[in-house]
C-alpha cells in the first residue's frame, strides 16, 4: 500500500510517517516511480507506535519497544527496559500537571482578589 493508504488506515499523517521511517520505526520499499509502498503488516506497527506515543513516550522511547511493535503490545511481556521507560514518562508527566496545577491556582487566587465590579 502507498503513504496514502496506510495513513487513512492508521489515521496518522503521511508526514508522520515518513518520521516513523526516518527513525528507523517502520520500513517501506521503493516502486519503480519511487513512491512508498508498505507491507499490511505496517498498519499493526503504526497503531502500536500511535499507541506508545499517545501513552506519553517518545520516539525515542518508541524505538526501544521494536521487538514488538508488530505484535499486542497488551500481550507482549513487560521487559526491565521498557518498564524503565514507562516510569521515567510518567514521571514526567506527573511533574507537568503538579507546575499546571501550580500554575492554575495561581490565576485562580489572582482572580479572585479582583474586585465584583470590575469582572464582566
Amino acid at each position: 500500500m502507498r503513504i496514502g493508504e496506510l495513513a487513512d488506515l492508521t489515521g496518522v499523517s503521511p508526514r508522520a510517517l515518513r518520521k516513523y521511517e526516518s527513525e528507523g520505526l517502520i520500513d517501506s520499499e521503493r516502486a519503480a516511480n519511487a513512491y512508498r509502498v508498505y507491507d499490511d503488516r505496517a498498519v499493526v506497527r503504526v497503531r502500536n507506535i500511535r499507541h506508545l506515543l499517545d501513552a506519553g513516550l517518545t520516539l525515542a522511547d518508541v524505538a526501544c519497544f521494536r521487538s514488538c511493535l508488530d505484535g499486542d503490545l497488551s500481550t507482549a511481556p513487560p521487559s526491565p527496559e521498557g518498564l524503565r521507560i514507562a516510569r521515567d514518562r510518567l514521571a514526567v508527566i506527573d511533574r507537568r500537571i503538579a507546575a499546571q496545577s501550580a500554575a492554575r491556582d495561581r490565576l485562580a487566587r489572582a482572580l479572585e482578589s479582583v474586585p465584583p465590579g470590575a469582572r464582566p
